[in-house]
């Protein structure tokens, strides 16, 4: 995943109105509930054998290694919740909208004239409903890393830069070397 799909991933989590299991043995137990009882593609998604998720099932191992609790962790949390964040998403796409904030290169295309040199901006905006649900669905499509920047790029070109058509009329934002990118919703 790339910068901007894994802050969309960590703003969802987010949304969870309950913690994650802390436990080995429940965590492992959760992602093979997930699969349907399968242990086999519980192991294929950890990269671990298929006996070693048996015993954790069955506490017979309590304490997983650090890279492999990581990965645990990971993954309940990828699943956890999901009708809890679909909402979340759907309120964020028709009602609320989302909140950007952003440290990356913004340059211009713009009418001659004009400064189009780009410069490292530190942003934080509030995007409406339209923005969130072009994301979502974006996403969700299986869209590139390049095409959910370009949607946010349009969706700050517009707000924040244009002010919702009220200045800058034919300016074109260039959104590139992301720093960091953080959603909330």
């Amino acid at each position: 995943m790339g910068i901007l799909a894994d802050s969309i991933e960590r703003a969802s989590a987010a949304t969870a109105t309950r913690p994650i299991p802390k436990s080995a043995g429940v965590q492992m137990r959760y992602l093979v509930k997930q699969h349907k009882g399968s242990t086999k593609a519980v192991a294929q998604l950890l990269g671990i054998s298929q006996r070693t998720v048996e015993r954790y099932v069955k506490d017979q191992i309590r304490r997983p290694r650090l890279e492999l609790a990581g990965r645990m962790e990971r993954e309940v949390r990828k699943r956890w919740q999901p009708k809890v964040r679909k909402k979340a998403q759907q309120r964020a796409a028709s009602t609320g909208g989302i909140t950007i904030e952003t440290r990356a290169r913004f340059g211009f295309t713009a009418a001659p004239g004009t400064t189009d040199d780009g410069r490292i901006r530190l942003i934080t905006q509030h995007l409406p409903p339209a923005y969130a649900a072009r994301l979502f669905d974006a996403q969700a499509a299986g869209a590139t890393e390049q095409q959910l920047q370009n949607i946010a790029a349009g969706g700050l070109q517009e707000i924040y830069f244009k002010d919702r058509g009220r200045r800058a009329d034919g300016l074109l934002v260039e959104f590139t070397d992301i720093d960091y990118i953080e959603l909330d919703y």
